[in-house]
């Protein structure tokens, strides 16, 4: 259960618009590079963003634009922050490390899972004299009531990937949409 997200999405009862993303994209695909032109660090989810759920490649379809972006955000100005790898549900850091190696960035380490690692994500970038400034940070996810919420309580660049990889389903992905739509 994701604690932080299930009392965060509560805040939408006085602010419906903290679901709101600055930018929709139908897949990773579609990700402008740069993302925008005072952006120097970007926070990636990664189940149904750039992977397949609970795989640790990039989706065949997106290596190009992968690519584009390592090039663009070089080191530790691209973050993996997954409520899976690197959460406390990662046993270790076991899979967080996993993905490290295979894909060469950073996995944020966070025991409040998102929406809740803000200050963990703000550390990680000025630690590696990326950023202080959280409007220069954009943060890619296919969730609204977590990668997005997560982006506007911290002051940055929320990118919705409105399809990602696997077709949205659940009733969770259903009221996140049908709020979009309303506030839309």
């Amino acid at each position: 259960m994701n604690l932080s997200g299930t009392i965060n999405v509560l805040r939408l009862l006085v602010n419906p618009k903290l679901c709101i993303p600055q930018t929709t994209i139908e897949n990773f695909g579609q990700l402008p590079i740069p993302v925008g032109p005072s952006i120097k660090a970007v926070v990636l989810d990664k189940d149904n963003c750039f992977a397949y759920p609970h795989t640790n490649t990039v989706w065949s379809d997106y290596e190009k634009t992968w690519g584009e972006l390592r090039k663009q955000y070089p080191g530790a100005s691209l973050l993996i922050v997954s409520n899976s790898a690197g959460s406390n549900d990662d046993a270790g850091g076991k899979e967080a490390a996993i993905l490290e190696k295979t894909l060469g960035i950073p996995v944020l380490r966070h025991a409040v899972k998102k929406p809740g690692c803000r200050d963990e994500i703000l550390q990680h970038f000025s630690q590696h004299s990326i950023t202080d400034d959280p409007k220069e940070i954009a943060v890619v996810g296919d969730r609204l009531f977590t990668d997005i919420i997560m982006a506007n309580l911290m002051g940055s660049h929320g990118v919705w990937v409105r399809e990602g990889v696997k077709p949205p389903s659940g009733p969770l992905t259903f009221l996140e949409r049908k709020l979009y739509e309303w506030m839309s």
